[in-house]
């Protein structure tokens, strides 16, 4: 199949769960199109009644290598040097990245190779990493004259503050044993079990009540950045709220 025929995102729906598969092997760059292809994808999951969960895959050694360098690189001939194109990439970027950390639907980015610079938010814009033992992972910015600013946006909210540091100033690449002990993945499986031990889980959390898990989701997003009184009085509401939840009432009825 000639590349320019291979779709930027496959999708593939069992048991309440969309896996979202990147295309472009082999480094499934986020490029201005993979971006607006994958949101896109993404708010179809999203509006989808029938999904509950959300996978992100990127199959192969690479699962994303981050910006395209040669789309940015291409830019440079613009009479601004590619800046209007740069704000509008890295504005698009993080309106993808906010809706699928805020996505009501858990998410789980399933990672069997490197996931560098925007490819590491990427997975961990997600609320659950599972990756393989292969994995890696790097925020190279400073190897290249620059910095992995928005990246470390997302990762900062998985590391400790060393840890994230670590990472950010050495531009270093990680091995998986670093990212499960520093808090950056869940779970470290062999890659040949990966797939199944991923989907398995995901199809697991989509037998829960999606509506729940939706509100606790927001609560638990919500909370962290509350006083603990606040905090603990509107999670009592949210939680009151589960208890009251007429398909929960029903079961408990009726058992």
């Amino acid at each position: 199949m000639n590349t320019q025929d291979i779709p930027l995102i496959e999708a593939e729906d069992k048991d309440k769960v969309r896996l979202l598969r990147l295309g472009k092997a082999p480094a499934h760059p986020l490029s201005r199109a993979m971006i607006r292809a994958l949101h896109d994808q993404i708010r179809q999951a999203l509006a989808d009644t029938r999904i509950n969960v959300i996978v992100l895959e990127g199959p192969g050694h690479i699962y994303c290598a981050g910006h395209d360098l040669k789309e940015i690189g291409r830019h440079r001939a613009d009479p601004d040097h590619g800046r209007a194109y740069l704000v509008e990439l890295f504005t698009e970027c993080s309106a993808l990245m906010q809706d699928i950390t805020l996505s009501p639907k858990p998410t789980i980015a399933m990672v069997d190779g490197i996931a560098t610079a925007g490819g590491l938010q990427l997975a961990a814009a997600c609320d659950l990493i599972f990756a393989s033992s292969r994995a890696s992972f790097c925020l190279p910015g400073v190897k290249n004259g620059g910095f992995c600013t928005t990246p470390a946006v997302a990762v900062s909210r998985s590391l400790s503050r060393k840890h994230m540091m670590e990472m950010a100033l050495s531009g270093d690449t990680f091995d998986a044993d670093w990212a499960l002990s520093a808090g950056l993945v869940n779970r470290v499986f062999p890659s040949e079990q990966l797939s199944a031990a991923t989907m398995e889980f995901a199809q697991q959390i989509a037998s829960y009540h999606s509506t729940a898990i939706a509100d606790g989701k927001r609560m638990l997003h919500d909370q962290l950045e509350m006083p603990l009184d606040r905090a603990y009085a509107e999670a009592t509401e949210v939680m009151v709220g589960h208890f009251m939840d007429p398909v929960r009432i029903r079961a408990e009825t009726n058992c």
